[in-house]
């Protein structure tokens, strides 16, 4: 490997990494330290492994990749429908994951349904949805660590495979939560830095929107629906509106109930950090993905002919900004990779030692690393296999727990008549239903319109299997009473203290809902109308427009968000003395 101050960088957070989890590993005692941590992560860790866990080379390669070929405009504008499922998938189901104390979330769907098979179905779908992303995350590190260092793809693919197997086979969730803080702190200054530095050399937010709106080899990159028509994937707006909108909601499912994001309750130290940690994870990914997304687009001024596009941000970090800077952003992408890596591989080795075989014995730390370790050995070679696709392939994969856990995860706790069959069903035909026609899709065998898109045919499938089935099948005494203890408030969280403090995270969402739309119409808005000449006649905005209805639109969703949080919290956790 080259001695270069890139390199470097990159060296020495990989050993940070490495070194920190292992010292954590140390205080690895029993099955439920290594599977969640101990149940004690206050707000900080909780909220930092949400968002580390979602970070990986995915967003800073693939869609930020995805920005700069010519969506800048929709990934800005959008009204944040996909971070909402934080909010909501918080509190609306993991705080009750939370209250079930199961080792995963799939454990929980088996304690739920009393039925392991519905702990298998929900764990093969976390082994083969949460192991291709993990295959996708170590081939994004390799395509990163090939293009900063003189290691081939290959070689790059096998150390990053090597950085994040070696101390989570060790030290489990504990090492885990603790590392991706650690790297989130990292990648989110270093990004934060980088973005204030490539707005300032063009100028300014408003002059570098006037400036893309016009540039000629990308039309409408800044509108509100980006490239679209020939040579696309979507011939119309329309078809764009729709395919963002599917994929918006599907993420938002998933960030509600998927294992990667959901799971982390299961860490939490008690229900309030549960809400407190998934609103500053909302906004945290808001703020993130602003930053990366418009980077991603603006890198154009600079050099609208990159390829491959997935490499843009590796591009500006070696030739836009000073030395050091770039460095530690570099450095920061590649922690976040590993941070991810870490977690699926974590989720994976979970599930196939407590999801798969009933072991009536229970777990023992040591086999489960063992475990651990040979799922390890199976990933590399498939990280080799198959083609990298970063941001199309993690598109797909993450749209699965949407389609096979969305309805289940929502109905296991609201709905008193799901029945184990109806929740087994619901999540095998959820998930083959939106991988068959995705596949199809993938290979070119079949197209599909962009309203019958393969995760909401999986989702539709999966809410009518439950509906149908629920009908012919009983729900058992120990379902019922299992549901009733899930809604019993542990009188731990009832302290009106720690609802006061609880309550400033709703603040948040409001403060931002106000405030965002008017950032929006200011810095974008009107320098987008400006030099596209779409302003009103005495030279106002046109508050017609798609662009200026998108911005205005997040009020809606955060305003509205802050609200509905607010007063669940305030009802489910009041003293009693207030009642």
């Amino acid at each position: 490997m080259a001695v270069d101050p890139y390199s470097f960088a990159i060296l020495i957070s990989v050993i940070i990494f490495i070194a920190l989890g292992n010292y954590s590993g140390r205080r690895v005692m029993q099955i439920d330290d290594y599977f969640v941590a101990g149940r004690r992560c206050p707000t900080i860790l909780i909220s930092s492994t949400i968002v580390a866990s979602v970070f990986s080379t995915s967003i800073f390669l693939g869609e930020a990749g995805f920005t700069y070929d010519g969506q800048m405009g929709p990934y800005i504008l959008f009204p944040g429908i996909a971070v909402a499922g934080y909010v909501y998938g918080a509190l609306f189901f993991g705080t009750y994951l939370r209250r079930s104390r199961a080792s995963t979330v799939a454990a929980f769907f088996g304690e739920r349904f009393n039925n392991f098979r519905v702990q298998q179905a929900a764990g093969v779908t976390i082994i083969l949805g949460l192991g291709g992303y993990l295959i996708v995350v170590t081939q994004g590190a390799g395509i990163l660590l090939s293009e900063l260092t003189d290691l081939n793809y290959t070689q790059g693919v096998i150390l990053s495979w090597l950085s994040y197997t070696i101390f989570t086979i060790y030290s489990g969730s504990r090492g885990v939560i603790l590392t991706d803080t650690l790297m989130f702190f990292l990648f989110a200054v270093a990004t934060a830095i980088f973005a204030i530095y490539i707005v300032n050399h063009f100028g300014g937010v408003s002059h570098s929107i006037e400036l893309l709106t016009q540039i000629e080899s990308k039309p409408d990159i800044t509108s509100w629906h980006g490239t679209v028509g020939v040579d696309t994937e979507w011939p119309t707006p329309t078809d764009y509106l729709i395919w963002a909108l599917a994929v918006d909601m599907s993420w938002a499912m998933v960030y509600a109930v998927g294992p990667w994001q959901a799971g982390r309750h299961l860490m939490a130290r008690d229900e309030h950090v549960v809400i407190r940690s998934a609103i500053y994870a909302c906004l945290a990914v808001t703020f993130m993905q602003f930053l990366i997304y418009g980077a991603g687009g603006l890198i154009n001024l600079a050099d609208p002919g990159i390829t491959p596009s997935e490499t843009v941000i590796i591009w500006a970090s070696m030739n836009l900004v000073p030395t050091l800077l770039g460095a530690l952003l570099l450095a920061g992408i590649v922690a976040a990779a590993l941070s991810s890596a870490s977690t699926f591989l974590s989720l994976v080795g979970f599930s196939i030692s407590n999801d798969i075989v009933n072991r009536e014995a229970g777990l023992t730390l040591g086999f489960t690393r063992k475990v651990m370790f040979f799922t390890g050995i199976i990933v590399l070679p498939l990280s080799l296999y198959f083609p990298p696709n970063v941001f199309w392939l993690m598109t797909f994969i993450g749209t699965v727990f949407a389609s096979s856990w969305g309805a289940v995860g929502f109905m296991s706790i609201w709905s008193s008549r799901i029945t184990a069959s109806a929740a087994f069903w619901g999540i095998t035909n959820g998930f083959v239903f939106n991988v068959i026609p995705a596949w199809l899709e993938y290979l070119n065998y079949i197209t599909l319109p962009s309203y019958a898109s393969p995760v909401i045919i999986g989702a539709l499938v999966s809410l009518v299997t439950i509906i149908r089935i629920s009908l012919y099948t009983k729900v058992t005494s120990e379902e019922t009473e299992y549901r009733s203890r899930l809604h019993q408030t542990p009188d731990s969280d009832r302290d009106l203290r720690k609802t006061k403090i609880t309550l400033f995270a709703p603040g948040m969402l409001i403060v931002y809902g106000v405030v965002m739309p008017v950032l929006l119409i200011a810095y974008y808005v009107f320098p987008y109308q400006k030099a596209s000449g779409n302003l009103t006649a005495n030279g106002a905005v046109n508050w017609f427009s798609g662009e200026a209805i998108l911005a205005l639109s997040s009020a809606v969703t955060f305003v509205s968000l802050g609200v509905i949080a607010a007063a669940v919290v305030w009802r489910r956790y009041k003293t009693r003395s207030n009642f």
